[in-house]
């Protein structure tokens, strides 16, 4: 069942005249429609199977797009489709790229959180730079309807014991965190039932923590998980089912308290003499190695900066914001050996992008194997002050869940985000692959995976259709680049050649072939872009999907602006093929 599709014969041929992409429909509808002017359920059935590789599909499949796309009477009695329902149901979401299926939430949502990867956003606060950028609600709302589902709040004492939200020591403006939670309460489960998690960068004395507390119970309400589930499963975190609708508070917690929320005996006794409320490394405390603070510098007197560590003492946990963090508390990470030994299910790290970074290149595998266990959390670096963005497939690859990036910040990390969470409905949620869950083998992405057979992937880039014009009003020398997200050894780029002076339908007929020995990890990115120089092109297009929601045959890609916002009817078309 793995041959290749049957390439129409006025796909073969390059034509010299640019086709449109009816033109190029009607060649495919010729090719099975054997010189009548309808196609029959069995030779729709035929493209299916041939073309389209649904090998599932019966003549139910065929009937039932000829009852949905065919608007002609006398097809419909006789069971046929005439071009223009054709011509229909190839322009129709049943044809696109994107697996339909996976529109809505498929995976199993029953796994342990940390069995998860989840869309999570840094400084969600910020709506530009980290330095003096505006602090706007607005930012909350957006991640929010994006499918974010692990938020970060950046609290500090404010006047009249109201606490706000900012990026301390800079110019950002402030916001009231009474109106984030307010905010965050109203578009909660707006796009998705399953939970959300917020992430609290605490730097309020203990008063104005527990004013924090009282908002989140009073404001939350029944949203806001306040003690254990009663049914843990086996010991492990609860599911994203077990929490729908629910907000989960993440902060340091009292050590005092947890021995009577979840701990066993023998847990307790491994505790005992430990600090009492031990300093989690937030973000700050865990810049030493990164120049993020001199470029603040700049916002700070002498005495001040001076002062900063005397200020950064210790924010000693309030009881009342302490009682509510349960699956989520926030502890310092040492080394994967004292987590293995020390830490406990509901407990998550919290690492800077250089120190992942030099964890995944000294140590991949105990990475991997970490992170079947625990929630990590990667953030960037201090010093992108722009609110840049990393790659974050670097950290998917090692199984991180709460991967954070700055959802303000537009750009190839945030396509592959939008692209990795375009998945399971777009609920936030992306259950892990087998590869990077196995207890049975260790996992290296770094490595090549010899012993893996590869999957051979190949793509015909055919032609694009109302590629959007620049505001100059030249039509656009277009090009396609495909690049492959995944494991190092499977990432790769390929380019079409370009096609002079030609928006409307430019024509490529560009084979690429890749060979892929984790498809499970990998993503897949069309960037249209436009050749403005020799040696310069910008950005026209993209869109970004798993390479597990690819659909086999011809498959149109719908095209998104740079902020994700759809560039409809700009597409392009491609024929598909892997095994």
């Amino acid at each position: 069942g793995t041959q290749r599709p049957s390439l129409s014969k006025a796909m073969m041929k390059k034509s010299k005249v640019p086709q449109s992409r009816r033109a190029e429909i009607m060649g495919m509808f010729q090719n099975h429609a054997e010189g009548l002017t309808t196609l029959s359920a069995g030779a729709l059935l035929k493209f299916l199977h041939k073309d389209q590789m649904q090998h599932a599909a019966n003549i139910d499949t065929a009937e039932s797009l000829i009852d949905k796309y065919e608007i002609e009477k006398a097809a419909i009695e006789s069971r046929s489709m005439t071009f223009e329902g054709f011509f229909r149901y190839m322009e129709s979401k049943d044809c696109c790229l994107f697996d339909q299926t996976h529109t809505s939430v498929y995976q199993d949502m029953g796994q342990p959180l940390n069995s998860y990867f989840i869309s999570s956003s840094h400084n969600t606060y910020l709506t530009g730079d980290q330095l003096v950028g505006r602090s706007h609600l607005d930012a909350y709302v957006s991640a929010l309807r994006k499918g974010c589902r692990c938020l970060e709040i950046d609290c500090w004492d404010g006047p009249d014991m109201e606490p706000v939200v900012y990026h301390g020591y800079t110019l950002t403006t402030k916001i009231l965190f009474k109106d984030v939670i307010a905010t965050v309460a109203q578009h909660a489960f707006e796009v998705s039932a399953f939970p959300i998690i917020l992430s609290l960068e605490n730097h309020c004395c203990e008063e104005q923590q527990e004013v924090m507390a009282q908002y989140l119970i009073s404001i939350l309400g029944d949203k806001l998980l306040k003690s254990p589930l009663d049914h843990p499963t086996s010991g492990d975190l609860p599911s994203p089912n077990d929490l729908k609708y629910k907000i989960l508070i993440k902060n340091k917690k009292l050590r005092s308290q947890i021995k009577a929320d979840n701990k066993t005996e023998a847990e307790e006794s491994a505790d005992e003499g430990e600090d009492g409320d031990e300093e989690e490394e937030d973000e700050e405390d865990e810049e030493e190695e990164d120049e993020g603070h001199q470029s603040k510098a700049k916002f700070w007197s002498p005495r001040k900066a001076g002062s900063k560590k005397k200020m950064k003492k210790k924010v000693k946990v309030a009881q009342a914001l302490s009682d509510l963090v349960i699956y989520a508390r926030s502890v310092k990470f040492i080394s994967f050996s004292h987590s293995k030994d020390n830490q406990n299910c509901y407990e998550n790290t919290s690492i800077a992008e250089k120190k992942a970074r030099k964890l995944i290149k000294a140590s991949g595998p105990d990475f991997v194997q970490h992170n079947q266990k625990f929630l990590s959390r990667i953030y960037p670096a201090g010093s992108r002050t722009s609110s840049s963005n990393y790659n974050p497939q670097e950290f998917w690859n090692v199984g991180a869940q709460i991967v954070a990036l700055n959802f303000q910040s537009l750009g190839l990390p945030m396509d592959l985000n939008d692209g990795r969470f375009r998945d399971n409905g777009g609920c936030g949620y992306i259950l892990k692959p087998a590869v990077l869950m196995s207890s049975e083998r260790s996992f290296d992405p770094s490595s090549s995976q010899h012993h893996i057979k590869p999957t051979h992937l190949l793509l015909k880039v055919i032609s694009g259709s109302n590629l959007p014009v620049p505001k100059s009003g030249k039509a656009l020398d277009p090009f396609v680049r495909v690049e492959i997200h995944g494991i190092p050894s499977d990432s790769r780029t390929k380019n079409t050649h370009t096609v002079k002076n030609n928006s409307l339908s430019p024509h490529w007929d560009a084979d690429m072939n890749f060979s892929i020995s984790v498809p499970e990890l990998c993503l897949v990115r069309f960037c249209v872009r436009d050749q403005t120089t020799l040696f310069r092109s910008e950005f026209v297009g993209q869109y970004t999907l798993p390479f597990t929601s690819l659909k086999k045959g011809y498959r149109w890609v719908p095209l998104l602006s740079r902020d994700g916002c759809s560039l409809d009817p700009a597409s392009l078309f491609v024929l598909v093929w892997y095994s």
